[in-house]
């Protein structure tokens, strides 16, 4: 049987960062960096990484076939939130980045799919109306 939350000794207190893999680092760092105007936090180029901030999560951005490991790429879209979604869409339609459809409104948010040059998924998000939870 898995113990709840409340049992653990060691609970989960958030999330650090999540992987985007890159076969191209030069040209990620200049999309999250110049592109995206992400605030650049590392960047290890002899370690095949670069690491941007969005403010609640980094995004680690590294050359996995360079470290040794295998190219997989990450096609579940990363919510990155904005205030406003038609606005921040057309700014990186200006910088060249193409969007997948139509801008959703789901009754609840905002949301407009992308992607970086290796096709690793990103949403531009924003959510309007309250969020109701689990207890």
């Amino acid at each position: 049987m898995i113990a709840s939350v409340a049992e653990l000794t060691t609970a989960i207190s958030g999330t650090d960062f999540v992987g985007m893999p890159t076969r191209d680092l030069a040209n990620a760092i200049t999309f999250y960096g110049d592109t995206l105007g992400l605030r650049r936090s590392v960047y290890l180029p002899e370690r095949n990484y670069a690491e941007f901030e969005t403010g609640n999560l980094t995004l680690s951005v590294y050359d996995a076939e360079k470290m040794g490991l295998e190219h997989h790429v990450n096609r579940n879209a990363i919510a990155l939130r904005v205030e406003d979604v038609a606005q921040a869409r057309a700014e990186l339609e200006g910088r060249g980045v193409e969007f997948a459809g139509e801008t959703l409104d789901t009754g609840v948010c905002h949301m407009a799919f992308f992607a970086d040059a290796d096709g690793n998924g990103l949403m531009l998000h924003h959510r309007y109306a309250p969020r109701s939870t689990e207890s």
